[in-house]
């Protein structure tokens, strides 16, 4: 008999067939959460540079408490040598830390005859630059281990530091770049691999170097923008190879350099002075420039989703946005690339954190925070005014849709992350914080002045 003269063998052939494609339809998306979830789970939970694993400031795995003092949530706190406001950066059950350690008698100080030099420290000592690695589970250090010892050419700016670009890390290779004082790549255990100098570097007022490096498959780059000629070189960070040098028409900045990858071509982003630019990563080639920031450029920028993000304030406040689709030669002005503008409350020293389609920054380094959509730049909410903090060096971190905005008075502001933001909790320590927060884990990194703070949830009894 055939299907054709059994109305019941057809409903049933039909209904087959639908339970077919819905179970089809129904595995694919498993499938697909199952790989989302795997892909979720490859995120890795170090921190590797100073802005996290995508340069972004926000952590997608890390779930950090929100509630800490000097007697409650410290899992551990280590006396730490010396002064630095290097962010720390960590690897597996490692933190790893820079600092500048006066040694010696001190003698009379040395005159400071950078032009227009103000508020500086003196340099009255000789300087030992040092890298230590700090277990994450005990806060003991491993190893500390002496990289360089001089005598400064400058003291740098009275709240800055000798050691204040932070180091970068691929679990491999640790380097640390003390700027006129040399760069240094380590291994994991502190053995010296290889070390570079690049030269005598007079910054702006003498108010010291900043920049920190950046470090994309084999390939480190640092940025060496000053009052001389300007430059960027790229080493192998297997040896130490120079592969490319740049020069650079630029005065001192202490904006570090990104690299992003665009339409599977990574490019050196450097914001400056002059114009912030995107650089072939294989030859060091200018790929694009656009102008139209300020003097004293201080906070990184920002790539994603095709975008680059940069902003400065100093004495001109200016942020943009930047399509890179497209994008070559001078593209100031080009609204094709230049996508939107603002010219009110742009960050100076903290970079922005980029988080869900939003970007959070600081007016100059005070306590007033904006929230911008990254397509259009508009600014649908607030500004809101946090008066719990006030001067504020270190960049806005986030996990798990909390936001942490830590100042120089040591307090930390956490707040929730919906479209109306609400303070969550205020924390204080006694301590100076100008290094940026680290997110890990269930963990918070604090570099202070004088100590190294591990928080952690205390566990219930």
């Amino acid at each position: 008999m055939s299907i054709h003269q059994n109305p019941i063998a057809v409903l049933a052939a039909i209904m087959f067939s639908l339970l077919f494609v819905v179970a089809g339809q129904v595995q694919a998306q498993v499938g697909a959460n199952e790989q989302s979830a795997k892909e979720q789970s490859s995120i890795p939970s170090n921190w590797s540079s100073w802005r996290g694993h995508d340069g972004t400031g926000s952590s997608l795995t890390a779930k950090p408490p929100t509630k800490w003092s000097e007697d409650k949530n410290i899992k551990w706190k280590t006396e730490l040598p010396g002064l630095g406001h290097a962010t720390p950066v960590v690897w597996g059950d490692t933190v790893f830390v820079l600092t500048s350690i006066p040694v010696g008698e001190m003698f009379d100080p040395i005159p400071d005859r950078a032009p227009g030099s103000h508020d500086n420290l003196r340099v009255s000592q000789r300087w030992s630059f040092v890298a230590l690695a700090v277990d994450r589970t005990s806060g003991k250090i491993k190893w500390q281990r002496e990289l360089h010892k001089a005598i400064p050419h400058e003291g740098a700016h009275v709240s800055a530091s000798l050691a204040s670009a932070s180091p970068v890390t691929d679990g491999k290779h640790l380097v640390a770049s003390f700027g006129s004082h040399g760069i240094y790549c380590l291994d994991m255990e502190g053995q010296l691999i290889w070390k570079r100098t690049v030269g005598v570097l007079n910054t702006k007022h003498g108010h010291g170097e900043g920049a920190s490096p950046t470090l994309f498959d084999d390939t480190l780059i640092v940025n060496c923008d000053h009052e001389g000629q300007s430059f960027m070189i790229a080493f192998d960070v297997h040896d130490g190879a120079e592969r490319w040098r740049v020069k650079r028409d630029e005065v001192t900045s202490w904006s570090s350099p990104i690299v992003y990858v665009h339409e599977d071509q990574p490019q050196v982003i450097v914001a400056g002075t002059t114009a912030v630019r995107g650089y072939d990563f294989k030859t060091g080639k200018v790929i694009w420039s656009c102008t139209g920031l300020s003097n004293n450029i201080v906070a990184t920028p920002i790539a994603k989703d095709g975008f680059v993000y940069v902003g400065s304030s100093y004495e001109i406040k200016a942020m943009m946005a930047i399509r890179l689709k497209g994008a070559k030669g001078d593209i100031t002005g080009n609204p094709d690339f230049v996508i939107w503008r603002r010219a009110s409350r742009t960050p100076y020293v903290p970079t922005p954190l980029l988080l869900n389609k939003k970007l959070y920054f600081l007016r100059h380094y005070q306590g007033i925070l904006s929230i911008v959509d990254v397509k259009s730049g508009d600014e649908p909410i607030g500004p809101y005014r946090i008066s719990a903090l006030r001067d504020i060096y270190a960049s806005p971190v986030a996990a798990d849709g909390k936001i942490f905005l830590t100042d120089r008075d040591g307090t930390t502001v956490v707040l929730s992350e919906p479209e109306m933001p609400k303070v969550i909790s205020v924390n204080r320590l006694g301590d100076s914080f100008s290094a940026s927060m680290v997110l890990v884990d269930n963990q918070i990194i604090l570099r202070g002045e004088r100590f190294l703070y591990c928080i952690e949830e205390a566990e219930r009894p």
